[in-house]
């Protein structure tokens, strides 16, 4: 396979032979790199496998996973390319590692956040589930791609009520949309910026913990 990411992944220190392991890939926000959101989730490095996608194009110092043609507007075709090439990218470090299919999970912070929850619309009950933080859905996602039931995907998705970068009136938008199309949605609001506050962070590690069953 032609991998279009370099990754970072963390795997328990006690990996037992033959045991399938709950995963969570991480996408970070434009900039950023793959090492970013390990720290959100570094918690549980000994109970699942933590895998780091770093973007594939350059960000000034980071990387980002697509353009855009202004802020909230991605440039489409780049936009269906990350998509392809990251689920693409989970079912290759599945076969690889003692993924267990059936637990796998998608944190995404911003760019990542809007693409962890356009692949949970298109992969459907291939994740198990998703955290999105401060993120939103493409309009061309709802209305162009081809969406699966996501009824069965557990989502936690969260919002910054002083989000500078999506106003919090995003995360009220997509949180309804979610709800449309799945009950199993937590939906959160922090009194922050475009960021993770503590209480974001430990309210995420709890849910992971209850719904990957660790």
């Amino acid at each position: 396979m032609n991998l279009m990411y370099t990754y970072d992944i963390h795997m328990p220190s006690r990996l037992v032979e033959g045991k399938k392991y709950a995963t969570i890939f991480t996408l970070h926000g434009k900039g950023s790199n793959e090492r970013n959101m390990f720290g959100l989730v570094a918690p549980l490095a000994e109970e699942l496998i933590i895998i780091g996608i770093r973007g594939n194009l350059p960000l000034g110092a980071g990387y980002q996973y697509y353009e855009l043609k202004s802020l909230g507007n991605p440039i489409r075709e780049m936009f269906d390319q990350a998509i392809h090439h990251l689920e693409a990218f989970l079912h290759y470090a599945t076969d690889k590692y003692p993924v267990d299919p059936d637990r796998r999970y998608l944190l995404g912070f911003s760019q990542g956040a809007i693409l962890s929850m356009s692949l949970a619309l298109t992969m459907g009950t291939q994740l198990k589930g998703i955290v999105a933080l401060n993120g939103y859905i493409p309009g061309f996602v709802k209305t162009d791609y081809a969406l699966r039931s996501i009824k069965d995907v557990s989502i936690f998705a969260s919002h910054g009520e002083f989000d500078s970068v999506f106003p919090v009136q995003i995360g009220h938008e997509t949180a309804a949309y979610l709800r449309e199309h799945t009950e199993r949605l937590t939906f959160n609001l922090y009194p922050t910026d475009h960021g993770v506050s503590e209480d974001n962070q430990l309210d995420v590690l709890n849910w992971l913990k209850t719904d990957a069953n660790i």
